[in-house]
C-alpha cells in the first residue's frame, strides 16, 4: 500500500507512503480516496489528517507514471481533490519537508493546512513546459494573492513555508507548527479544535481579484515574454491565473485544463519532460547495482592549481569536503589559491555567499609541493596539461604515494583512460572525471569508465558527483569520449561552411537563432582555438585521410587564439565578452577559399543548422553502437549541460527524433553529394539506418 490509514481516537490519519517523495501515482490516489471513504463512514471519526511519510508531504506526480495513461486514470488528482473538498468532516493537511506540484494542489484541496518550518513549497510544472493541472493556477492565487502566486507559478522555484506565512493576508497556512518534530502532535490538536467547525472552508470559495487587473497582467506578459522566448508555458501560466481573477472557479478550472492538455503536446514540453527523465536515468549504470558497496570519500587531493584544478577544488569545498592542492612551484600554488579567493569574494560581494561560509570553505583548503603529503586522502583528481607524457609522470607518482583503495581520477578531455590506468599497478582504481570549464560552474561531469575500472569505483564517483551537484554521464573510452568526439565533427562542418561561402558570424548567428548558447566560432574563441589546433595536428598524423578545412589553422598561425588573447574569429575588448567581427579574418577566409578555387555560394540558415546538428547526431549514433554511451538520452544530457544545446529542443538525439529519423537520413544523403564536404563521414551510421528501416527512434 502507498497510502496508510490509521485512527487516533477521534482523528483518522491518511499517510502517503510512496518513496522517495510520496509521488501521487494511481495506487496512492486510490489509497487516499479509500481512506477518505473509511473516515467519513466511521461515526467515531470527527476529523481527518492527510500527511506524508518520510522526507516529503508529496513531491507531486509519480515519475514512474510520467507520460502514461495511468497519470489520468481515475481517480485522477482532480477527482481526489474533489473527494477532500466534499468530505463531511474537516480535512487537515499536515505539511512538511517538501510540498510541490500535485502535492501542493492536494494540500490546497484540504479544508485546513498546518505546516512545519523549513518546508519547501513550489509549483514547478513550468520547468517541464507545463502549468499546474489540478487547480494550482486557480487555488494558489486565492490563498497567497495574485502577484505572489503568479511569481511562484511562472518561476517554478521553491519558497520556504515560513516566508510564505509572513505574506500579509495569506490563507495558505492556517497554522505554522513549532517544529518538524512537533508537527504530528500539533496537527492532531488542531484537527480536534476544528472538528465541529461548520461550514467547512474551501479555497475555491475565496475571492480572487487584482486591483489593477488588466494593467498588471499586461505587465506580467511583457516580463514573461522577455524571459522565456523559446518556452510557451510561462505565458500560458499568466493566462490561467488571469482567468482565476475574471471567471467563476469552474470556468477557470476549464481554462487551466484546456491549456494543460495543449502544453502537454508541444515539442518544448515533450523535450523538457524527456530531459527530466534523462537526467535521472543518467546516474543508473546497467551492470552496477544500486546497492553496490561504496568507498568512503572524506577528503580529496587535486593535482594542479590552474583554472581547471582551482574550479574542481571549489566544487568539493562547496560540498564541505577537505581539499589538498598540489603544484610543483609555490608561485603557481599562490596564484591558484588567489583565484579561488577571488571567485568566492565576488560571490560574497554579490550577496550570493555569506562571509562565514566563505571562511569555512577556505579553511578546508590546504596546499603542498610534495606528492608524499597526499597519502592520507581518499581520492585524487589530476588536472595537469593534456599530454600523455605529463599524465604518465603524474600517475606513476600517485601510484607510489596514494593509500590502497584510494580512487585515482584523471580530468582528461580526450586521452586514453586505459593507457593512463596502465601507468599504475592498480588500474581498477583509475577512472576519468572530465569536468567542463569553468569547472565550478558547469553542471556536466563525464565519468569515463576504463576497461578495468572497478564497479565500486563507478558507484562511488556517481555518488560523489551528486554531492558536488554535478549531473554525471558515464562514457566508455574513446578519443574525446562522448562530448568532444561529437564536437569535433561539428567543428569540421563549421570549417567546410566557411570554405563554401559563409562567414563565421553567419554560422554563429544561425546556430544561436536555433537556440545554441553560442555558435561554433564563438565557442572556439571561448575554449581557446589553440586547443582545437593541437587536436587537429594530432589528427593529421593519426588520420591523414580525414578531411579538414585549414582555415582554423591559418587563424592560429596569426596567434588569434580567442578571448584569452583578445583576438580569435572575433575581436574582444578587455573585461567584455562581446564578439566583434574582424574584417581581416573575413578577408583571410575569402583568400583561403580563393586559393582552393572555390566559388562561394549562398548558404541558408537551414542548411547551416542541419549540417552542424546532424553531424552531432550521426557521430552520436556511432558512439551508441560502439557502446561508448549507455543510451541516447545520456548524449542529450551531455549536450544540454556541457555544450549549450537548447533545452527546449531536448538535446541532439531528442531533436532528431522530433524531426524524424527518416528526414535526418535524407538530409545526410544530400550532404554526402556535396563535393566540398566529407562524403565518407556522411554515410548514415549503421544504427541510424537500422532505426529508420525499423520505424524506431533513438529514445
Amino acid at each position: 500500500m502507498t497510502a496508510q490509514y490509521q485512527v487516533h481516537g477521534d482523528v483518522a490519519i491518511i499517510t502517503l507512503d510512496n518513496p522517495p517523495v510520496n509521488g501521487l501515482g494511481l495506487a496512492t490516489r486510490q489509497g487516499i480516496a479509500d481512506g477518505m471513504a473509511k473516515a467519513n463512514a466511521d461515526a467515531a471519526v470527527r476529523a481527518i489528517i492527510v500527511t506524508g511519510a518520510g522526507k516529503a508531504f508529496s513531491g507531486g506526480a509519480d515519475i514512474k507514471e510520467f507520460g502514461s495513461s495511468k497519470a489520468m486514470q481515475e481517480p485522477n488528482l482532480n477527482s481526489v481533490i474533489s473527494v477532500l473538498e466534499n468530505s463531511t468532516k474537516p480535512v487537515i493537511g499536515a505539511i512538511h519537508t517538501v510540498v510541490m506540484g500535485g502535492g501542493l494542489e492536494l494540500a490546497l484541496g484540504c479544508h485546513y493546512r498546518i505546516a512545519a518550518p523549513g518546508t519547501s513549497v513550489a509549483l514547478p510544472e513550468v520547468k517541464l513546459g507545463l502549468l499546474p493541472g489540478a487547480g494550482g493556477t486557480q487555488r494558489l492565487p486565492r490563498v497567497l494573492g495574485v502577484e505572489a502566486a503568479l511569481n511562484m507559478i511562472v518561476s517554478g522555484e521553491a519558497i520556504k513555508a515560513e516566508m510564505l506565512a509572513m505574506l500579509p493576508g495569506q490563507k495558505l497556512f492556517d497554522k505554522m507548527a513549532a517544529s518538524a518534530e512537533s508537527l504530528a502532535e500539533e496537527a492532531l490538536a488542531f484537527a480536534r479544535s476544528v472538528a465541529d467547525a461548520r461550514p467547512l472552508p474551501l479555497v475555491r470559495n475565496l475571492p480572487c481579484k487584482h486591483p489593477q487587473g488588466d494593467a498588471y497582467f499586461q505587465f506580467a506578459r511583457n516580463m514573461v515574454k522577455g524571459m522565456s522566448k523559446n518556452f510557451p508555458a510561462p505565458a500560458k501560466c499568466v493566462d490561467a491565473v488571469e482567468a482565476a481573477t475574471k471567471k467563476k472557479f469552474d470556468d477557470g478550472m476549464a481554462v487551466e485544463r484546456e491549456t494543460f492538455i495543449h502544453l502537454m503536446w508541444t515539442p518544448e514540453s515533450k523535450s523538457l519532460r524527456h530531459l527530466f527523465l534523462a537526467e535521472r536515468a543518467a546516474s543508473k549504470i546497467p551492470d552496477v547495482p544500486a546497492d553496490t558497496a561504496q568507498r568512503a570519500i572524506n577528503s580529496i587531493a587535486v593535482i594542479g592549481a590552474g583554472t581547471m584544478g582551482g574550479g574542481i577544488a571549489m566544487n568539493f569545498l562547496n560540498a564541505g569536503i577537505p581539499v589538498k592542492m598540489l603544484e610543483m612551484k609555490q608561485e603557481a600554488l599562490d596564484r591558484g589559491v588567489a583565484t579561488i579567493r577571488k571567485n568566492y569574494e565576488a560571490q560574497v560581494k554579490k550577496g550570493k555567499l555569506k562571509q562565514d561560509k566563505y571562511d569555512q570553505r577556505m579553511a578546508l583548503l590546504t596546499t603542498t609541493l610534495s606528492y608524499d603529503d597526499l597519502n592520507g586522502t581518499d581520492m585524487v583528481i589530476e588536472a595537469v596539461f593534456e599530454e600523455i607524457g605529463v599524465k604518465e609522470a603524474v600517475f606513476k607518482e600517485l601510484d607510489r604515494v596514494m593509500k590502497p583503495g584510494a580512487i585515482l581520477a584523471s580530468n582528461t578531455s580526450t586521452l586514453d583512460v586505459n593507457k593512463i590506468a596502465s601507468f599504475t599497478q592498480r588500474p581498477e582504481d583509475v577512472v576519468g572525471l572530465h569536468f567542463f570549464s569553468p569547472a565550478n560552474v558547469m553542471k556536466l561531469l563525464e565519468v569515463v569508465r576504463g576497461a578495468k575500472t572497478a564497479k565500486d569505483v563507478m558507484a562511488t564517483v556517481m555518488t560523489v558527483a551528486k554531492k558536488i551537484r554535478k549531473t554525471a554521464v558515464v562514457s566508455g573510452v574513446c578519443d574525446g569520449f562522448i562530448g568532444n568526439r561529437m564536437i569535433e565533427q561539428y567543428g569540421r562542418q563549421g570549417g567546410f561552411l566557411l570554405d563554401e561561402g559563409c562567414t563565421p558570424a553567419q554560422v554563429d548567428k544561425a546556430m544561436e537563432k536555433f537556440g545554441m548558447a553560442m555558435g561554433p566560432f564563438r565557442m572556439g574563441d571561448l575554449a581557446g582555438n589553440d586547443i582545437g589546433w593541437a587536436i587537429r595536428k594530432r589528427r593529421y598524423q593519426e588520420k591523414p585521410d580525414m578531411k579538414y578545412s585549414k582555415t582554423a589553422d591559418l587563424l592560429c598561425e596569426k596567434g588569434r587564439f580567442g578571448q584569452k588573447t583578445g583576438a580569435g574569429w572575433y575581436d574582444y575588448v578587455a573585461g567584455k565578452r562581446d564578439a566583434i567581427p574582424n574584417a581581416e579574418v573575413v578577408a583571410m577566409v575569402e583568400e583561403h577559399r580563393k586559393s582552393l578555387g572555390i566559388t562561394p555560394r549562398k548558404i541558408s540558415d537551414e542548411e547551416i543548422v542541419q549540417r552542424l546538428v546532424f553531424s552531432l547526431v550521426n557521430e552520436a549514433a556511432r558512439i551508441l553502437e560502439e557502446g561508448i554511451a549507455n543510451k541516447a538520452s545520456d548524449i542529450d544530457i551531455v549536450y544540454i549541460f556541457g555544450y549549450g544545446f537548447p533545452a527546449h529542443r531536448g538535446g541532439p538525439m531528442n531533436y532528431a527524433d522530433q524531426v524524424g529519423l527518416f528526414n535526418v537520413v535524407q538530409a545526410i544523403n544530400r550532404f554526402a553529394q556535396n563535393p566540398m564536404d566529407d562524403a565518407k563521414f556522411w554515410q548514415p551510421a549503421p544504427l541510424l539506418a537500422r532505426l529508420v528501416a525499423e520505424g524506431k527512434t533513438f529514445n
